[in-house]
Parts: structure tokens; C-alpha cells; sequence
């Protein structure tokens, strides 16, 4: 096969959407927030830092709400690779929100290039190393194992040791120093409540169904509400 076949082939691959929800877009942000924040204390960087740490950990996916409008209601609930890479947009989209709302500019970019990796892999502009801001290469490591740690629709959650020996294995993506620091982090502390997605998510879905958190409140957006005069 052609060179250009194989490419038309790979186009029209589909995949399995994985929504995103309110509840769970929150739950993996507080425990991401959670981590980011003791990593950045085991720095030794400043409360004002580890503040800004944990607000970007909290909002740091707020994109894929964003892009929840437009990958809904796809037939057979799958995307095509052209999609896929439009989704790799919801960094860069998260950051524009916040950037809108007055959020700090640290935080912004901590939002924007956290799926950066440290040899020049990530997205959205393959930084590498330094030129990755220290927040955001911090949320790399953070969130990576927070989502490693959580049920997903296609598999069942690793347990940390588990989680960590994969992370070790693509070490190459993240920041040594806060690597180490991570590693510290999981080894010498009970890390049981940030990792208890399903006590998180049933707290979170009680506060939804009783209307206290929507999607416009969380992408700070207005509600409309009643009928135009």
C-alpha cells in the first residue's frame, strides 16, 4: 500500500470517545490539585506557588468541558484521528478560559502545557525540559498518575505501585527533580483519600443532582435562565 493509502487508512480509524462529565472532570481535578500542591511543598516553593499549584491542578482539564459541545451526540460515540487531534486542543482552549476569567498568568500556562513532556514529545508546542514552565511539568507527573490510579470505562484502576512502575518506564517524559520529588511523595505518605475517586465522585454527583455545581458554574459562564422579556 501506498504511502498516501496507509495515511487515508489511518484517517478513517476510529476511536472510543471517552465523555467527559462534570463529576468526574471534578473528582480527577481535586486529586490532582491535592498532588500537585505536597509535591510543590516538597520543593520547598512558597505558599503563594503551591496556591497557584492547586488552583491549576483543580482547573486544569476544565477544556474538555469546552470540547464536551462538540464531541456529543457522535454517531456510535467514536472519533476520527483529525477529531482526536482537535481534542488535543482542550489544554489551549482551559487556558483561553481562565485567561478570560482574570486568572493569574502562572496558572494559565501551567493550564496550557501541562500534556508538555520533558524530551519534546507533548502538545501543544513540544517544549522540552525548562522550557516547559516548572507548574506545569509538575501537573504532567501529577495527573498522569491520577488518571492511572482511577477506573476508566476500558480498565480497572492500577494501584500506586503499579501506577508508579509504569510511569518509571516512560520516565523520559517528565522532570527528574519532580519526578524524584513525586516518588518521595507516594512512598512516604497515605495518599487513600486523594485516591478515593468513588467517595469523591458520589460527594460530587449529590452536589450536582441538587443543582449546587453545574457546567456553567465551573466554566464560569452564565445560566440562562427563564424566557426572554
Amino acid at each position: 500500500m501506498s504511502e498516501t493509502g496507509q495515511e487515508g487508512k489511518e484517517y478513517r480509524k476510529k476511536y472510543t470517545i471517552i465523555r467527559p462529565t462534570i463529576v468526574k472532570e471534578l473528582a480527577h481535578g481535586i486529586a490532582v490539585s491535592n498532588l500537585a500542591r505536597r509535591v510543590g511543598e516538597r520543593m520547598g516553593m512558597s505558599k503563594d506557588e503551591c496556591y497557584d499549584l492547586a488552583v491549576a491542578g483543580l482547573l486544569h482539564d476544565i477544556g474538555k468541558l469546552e470540547l464536551a459541545k462538540y464531541v456529543y451526540g457522535k454517531e456510535n460515540e467514536t472519533l476520527i484521528i483529525e477529531e482526536m487531534r482537535y481534542v488535543r486542543r482542550h489544554s489551549g482552549l482551559g487556558a483561553d478560559i481562565l485567561e478570560r476569567k482574570g486568572y493569574s498568568p502562572k496558572i494559565v500556562d501551567m493550564v496550557r502545557f501541562h500534556h508538555e513532556n520533558c524530551d519534546g514529545s507533548g502538545y501543544p508546542m513540544n517544549l522540552q525540559r525548562e522550557e516547559i514552565p516548572l507548574g506545569a511539568r509538575i501537573l504532567r507527573v501529577c495527573d498522569v498518575f491520577a488518571a492511572l490510579t482511577a477506573d476508566r470505562p476500558y480498565r480497572k484502576a492500577f494501584d500506586p505501585e503499579t501506577a508508579l512502575e509504569l510511569m518509571i518506564e516512560e520516565a523520559k517524559y517528565y522532570d527528574v527533580g519532580v519526578f524524584m520529588a513525586f516518588m518521595n511523595l507516594v512512598n512516604e505518605e497515605d495518599l487513600g483519600e486523594i485516591l478515593d475517586m468513588e467517595q469523591m465522585e458520589r460527594l460530587l454527583s449529590e452536589l450536582v443532582r441538587k443543582g449546587q455545581i453545574t457546567i456553567a458554574e465551573f466554566l464560569a459562564e452564565p445560566e440562562t435562565t427563564g424566557s426572554p422579556d
